[in-house]
């Protein structure tokens, strides 16, 4: 089977480097390329689990349960697709139903991993863990801000300039109505 790269380098970043927000970008962009209208899409599904994630660690359990569950009710409908994925829909469910009731019960974060089906994949993401300098499977390191805190760090200019100019453009249209 082959397989996406982006999707190559989300498993990558969820099982290596646990940059959730990373996977977060990456499969964002990803779908957004290939089924951008498909609100419900597999792929939105994924996404979810890795925003559910970072919320989780950081200690938002609400909206980590509240995004998680989003994630199952989604996925729950597309069992072909994660089948496709390469990955086991019914260990899934049962690990996210888990993972769930833990965000649910106020329980510390627990790193996480997908269950994958195809050995093959595996040994694909695991070789690029080892290039990219991260372990499989390891676990979260709790005290790396740059990764638990990402999106505090990252370079928003685009998006505050982006606000900026569509409230000019609101205002503008408001002034020339009659």
């Amino acid at each position: 089977m082959t397989y996406a790269e982006d999707y190559l380098s989300f498993l990558v970043h969820f099982h290596g480097t646990r940059d959730y927000f990373e996977c977060h970008e990456i499969l964002e962009e990803y779908w957004k390329e290939t089924a951008p209208k498909e609100r419900d899409s597999h792929w939105v599904g994924l996404i979810q689990i890795a925003v559910a994630l970072y919320h989780d660690r950081r200690g938002n359990k609400k909206g980590a349960a509240r995004t998680l569950s989003k994630a199952l009710a989604n996925l729950h409908l597309k069992k072909a697709e994660l089948l496709k994925l390469g990955l086991d829909p019914e260990r899934l469910f049962k690990l996210l139903e888990d993972t769930h009731e833990r965000m649910l019960s106020q329980k510390p974060y627990k790193s996480i991993n997908l269950p994958i089906s195809d050995q093959r994949l595996i040994e694909k993401c695991q070789s690029m863990c080892s290039q990219e300098g991260s372990i499989w499977g390891a676990d979260s390191d709790m005290t790396n801000t740059s990764i638990v805190d990402k999106h505090l760090m990252r370079d928003r200019s685009d998006v505050i300039s982006e606000r900026a100019r569509q409230l000019s453009l609101r205002k503008t249209r408001m002034e020339d109505r009659p």
